[in-house]
Order: C-alpha cells, then sequence, then structure tokens
C-alpha cells in the first residue's frame, strides 16, 4: 500500500526526536537545527548537481524573497520545535507541533482565501479543545515556556506550508524549495551559533548528529513519496502515527509517564487534524 511510506516517515520522525532529545543535553536547539538541515542540504545539494549537471543553474529563480520568507519560517518553527522537544515529554512536544493543519486551515482562508465549510471549522475547534487538555498539566508543572514554543512552532510551520502553496502556484519545483529551505536553515543556525556560542562536537556526539540529519532526510524521502503515490487523507490520517510512535519512544527510553487528560488532548488534536484533512482535500484524492 503506497500510502504506508507515511508510517515509514512518521517512524523516522519520532525518531529524530529522540536523538533530539538526547543530543538537547549537549547542544542548543539552534545547533541541532543547523547539523539536521547541513546533512539535508549536503543530500539534496548533491542529488540537483547530479541530476541537472549543474547546481546554480537549476537554482536560479526570480522569486527569492518568496524562497526567503518560507525558510525563516521553517527555521524558526524547527527551532522552536527543538526546544520543546529538549524540554517536554517528547509525545508532548510533537502533539504540539501538529497542530499545524488546524493553524494552516485558519492561514489559508485569511491568507489564500479558501474557503472552507463548517466541518473544517469545527475540526480547529475540536482541535483547540485538545490543546487545552494536552497543556493543561504542562502548565501546572510550570512549563509553560517550552510547551508555548511547541505550540508556535505549529503555527509557524503553517505559515511555511502557506508559502509552500504559494511557490507552487509560482511554479517553482519542490526540490528547489526544499534546497532553499535547507540552505536557510542552515545559515540561521550558523549565524545563530556564530553569536551565541556553540559547543565543539566531540566523537561521541557525532552519530547522534548525523542521525539527526540521516533521520530527518530519509523521513521526508518517505513523506514525499507518499503524498505522491498515496492518498491524500490516508497519508494525511497516517502521518498523526508519529505522536503514537513518539508517546512509545518516550515511555520506553525516556520513561516519560503523562496524566489522562494529556493523552486525551493527544487524541482529541489528532483526531482533529484527521477531521481537518478530511474535510480540506480534494475529493479526487481521497
Amino acid at each position: 500500500m503506497k500510502s504506508s511510506w507515511m508510517l515509514v516517515a512518521a517512524a523516522l520522525f519520532a525518531l529524530m526526536g529522540v536523538l533530539v532529545k538526547h543530543a538537547s543535553a549537549n547542544f542548543s536547539s539552534a545547533e541541532l537545527v543547523f547539523y539536521r538541515s547541513l546533512f539535508g542540504l549536503l543530500a539534496i545539494g548533491g542529488v540537483i548537481a547530479v541530476q541537472h549537471g549543474s547546481l546554480l543553474t537549476p537554482l536560479a529563480t526570480p522569486h527569492l524573497k518568496a524562497h526567503v520568507w518560507r525558510g525563516l519560517s521553517g527555521f524558526v518553527a524547527l527551532v522552536l520545535f527543538f526546544y520543546a522537544i529538549a524540554r517536554l515529554p517528547l509525545a508532548t512536544a510533537v502533539t504540539l507541533n501538529y497542530t499545524a493543519p488546524l493553524f494552516l486551515a485558519a492561514l489559508s482562508a485569511w491568507w489564500l482565501h479558501e474557503k472552507h465549510g463548517h466541518g473544517l471549522l469545527g475540526a480547529v475547534a475540536l482541535g483547540f479543545v485538545g490543546i487545552v487538555l494536552l497543556l493543561r498539566p504542562q502548565l501546572q508543572d510550570q512549563a509553560w515556556l517550552p510547551a508555548l514554543a511547541g505550540l508556535v512552532s505549529g503555527m509557524l510551520a503553517a505559515v511555511a506550508y502557506v508559502n509552500v502553496k504559494q511557490l507552487g502556484r509560482l511554479g517553482e519545483p519542490a526540490w528547489r524549495v526544499v534546497f532553499y529551505f535547507t540552505l536557510l536553515a542552515t545559515l540561521g543556525g550558523g549565524v545563530w551559533m556564530l553569536l551565541a556560542g556553540f559547543h565543539r562536537p566531540q566523537a561521541a556526539d557525532w552519530p547522534w548528529l548525523i542521525g539527526i540529519g540521516v533521520t530527518a532526510t530519509l523521513a521526508q524521502l518517505a513523506l514525499t513519496r507518499a503524498y505522491h503515490r498515496g492518498r491524500t487523507l490516508i497519508v494525511g490520517a497516517l502521518a498523526y502515527t508519529t505522536v503514537g510512535f513518539s508517546a512509545v519512544y518516550g515511555v520506553i527510553l525516556f520513561g516519560e509517564a503523562l496524566p489522562l487528560s494529556a493523552w486525551v488532548g493527544m487524541a482529541v488534536v489528532a483526531l482533529a487534524g484527521i477531521w481537518a484533512v478530511r474535510t480540506a482535500a480534494p475529493a479526487d484524492s481521497l
């Protein structure tokens, strides 16, 4: 089943979260974004150079400003997401980041002037009920800052998705969009490290840093194949299995224990996201 590639992507994204959580003990969120993006940049740059026989010529674009906005929103979203992973239970951080489809529904109506029915509005409302349930134990534990960072990462991820849709309407190919995002994320992380200081990786750190880049890149490839070959509704629903994988990893590897309200909140957010995907997906892609 072609849509099952999303299960591979979900498991890899959750594994990336495990590696980020471990490596965050020695590196800042911006440093981890730098190493994650650098690997992806080298990988996609190599593919473009091989396929097109050149790197600079196929990257020429009249829409550089749009790429910059997509790259900046994606970079900040990624930094905030990694910050939340380092300080929250893994499943909680992943769920907050996966509120992006809910924010996307609101942004696409306002920004792209897309018309949505009452079903999508209901999905968004249900999703924010789940967010309240999920955040309640974090706020009681005074972990409001990383919780807010995780939520804002979902919002900015939605902004990045809107930028991607705009670039698609402008005729920009997906590989060019991915290249400029990884380039800007690498540059952003590098500048941050120069200004705020960085930690020199030791020999024992490299497997974790390389692992973050490898799992992120492979997950992106699996996700792309799932959306290209699978059914939009099924793939969108399977994307939320990342939350499940993260919860299992969190319990087994980090001994994380969540209250019942947090589990209910995660389930509600996932259901709302699936509802939003179903309502927004074109009929011919279901």
